[in-house]
Parts: structure tokens; C-alpha cells; sequence
């Protein structure tokens, strides 16, 4: 007759494991920039080159959507990673007196 795992290991004493699921991966959360009328199409460049690692075509890709769309996506990371960058580069638009808009949005 079959036991119990549980009722084996209290009467002798082995050690029995559970398997676990799966780990969930971590939802992702995109960047986003918004398009505003002063902020300069260069600036918009230069934030997602230094700070989103973009090149020069992919940056201008992006920034002609914020643009035209009135929004563009620089990248998708965890939570802790996309805050993060929105502040580091709305700190760097703010000190370079642009009111440049980002926010970390759920995928």
C-alpha cells in the first residue's frame, strides 16, 4: 500500500521535497516619453542615446514617434530598472530646463 509522503517522513525520519512551480518572470514596464512643445527633437535624441543606450537611428526612430504619435517607447525593464531611468533622465531634462515628460508604464 502506497503512503503518504508526509506520514513516511514523520515515522522514519527521511527527508522528502517538494517540487516547486515555475518562477514567474517580472513584469515588465516600458518607458515611455510624451510629447511636449518645448522640448527640443536634439534633446529627445540625446536623452535616449545616453540614457536608454539607443543609437542615433533608433533614438530619431523614437523621437519622430513621440513627435508624431505623441508618444514613443525608449525600452521595457523591471520596475525598479524603468523608474529609475525616468528619473535619472527627467532629472537631466530638468537641469537642462526642458520639461521633458517620462513615465514607467505596466507592459
Amino acid at each position: 500500500m502506497a503512503q503518504d509522503p508526509k506520514e513516511r517522513e514523520d515515522r522514519e525520519g527521511e527527508l522528502v521535497t517538494e517540487r516547486k512551480g515555475k518562477v514567474a518572470k517580472p513584469r515588465r514596464f516600458k518607458v515611455v516619453l510624451h510629447n511636449d512643445d518645448y522640448t527640443t527633437m536634439e534633446f529627445v535624441i540625446l536623452v535616449l542615446m545616453r540614457f536608454f543606450h539607443r543609437s542615433e537611428t533608433e533614438a530619431t526612430h523614437i523621437m519622430l514617434s513621440v513627435h508624431h504619435k505623441g508618444h514613443g517607447v525608449a525600452g521595457l525593464y523591471t520596475k525598479d530598472v524603468a523608474e529609475t531611468k525616468v528619473a535619472e533622465a527627467s532629472d537631466y531634462a530638468t537641469e537642462n530646463g526642458m520639461p521633458l515628460k517620462l513615465t514607467a508604464e505596466p507592459e
